[in-house]
């Protein structure tokens, strides 16, 4: 498996905040959810096109990001619940997923389910899910893939209940065993020692 591009290719991305998507859709974030959206899609080809062949034509990546930017400007949309969910997931981001989701509907003062509905609209997920997706992020990252791992330990300091709850939080997440998952790891640093993927998780496949 190559990891890398084409000689010659450019590209240019935007990175959001698992709110930020929202601003820029004219649907709830839920409806794109668990399946591949092209931009063509959501904004529509004669758009996406323009804008294809003007970053295409730009004459360097300053260029190329002034251009996508003031897209993105020109299409920002009022989001209903932006600030809750804005607020929230700042909270669910900074303690790395280890909150609890009916403390912090109790602190913004709403119910839990409607937190949970705001976040389906502008997030696409729910905050629990937010949440599981913060703590098992951290937990990846914070393996040495170079060193010996206890699992125990690892499971034990991100907050799982049990070495059963992390190994299947492990399989939803990648569809791999944390052992499985680790030697794939080892492998790829193996293969492509040095390259820019070794800093964090990597996909299986």
């Amino acid at each position: 498996m190559e990891f890398g591009y084409p000689a010659g290719t450019r590209s240019v991305g935007v990175h959001f905040k698992p709110w930020g998507l929202a601003l820029f859709l004219a649907v709830p974030a839920v409806e794109l959810r668990d399946r591949p959206v092209t931009v063509e899609e959501v904004w529509g080809r004669p758009a996406t096109e323009e804008l294809r062949d003007r970053l295409a034509t730009a004459a360097g990546p300053r260029e190329m990001l002034t251009l996508l930017e003031e897209q993105l400007m020109r299409r920002v949309c009022e989001t209903a619940g932006l600030g809750l969910v804005r607020h929230t997931s700042s909270v669910i981001a900074a303690a790395t997923g280890a909150v609890a989701i009916g403390d912090l509907s109790v602190a913004a003062g709403v119910s839990g389910s409607h937190l949970a509905q705001r976040f389906k609209e502008v997030v696409g997920i729910t905050p629990k899910r937010l949440a599981r997706t913060y703590r098992f992020t951290a937990t990846v990252l914070s393996i040495d893939p170079a060193g010996p791992v206890d699992w125990l330990e690892l499971a034990a300091g991100a907050g799982y209940y049990d070495q059963a709850h992390f190994i299947n939080e492990f399989r939803a997440f990648t569809g791999l065993t944390p052992t499985r998952y680790l030697d794939l790891r080892r492998r790829f640093l193996r293969e492509h020692p040095g390259h820019v993927f070794d800093g964090g998780p990597l996909p299986a496949a």
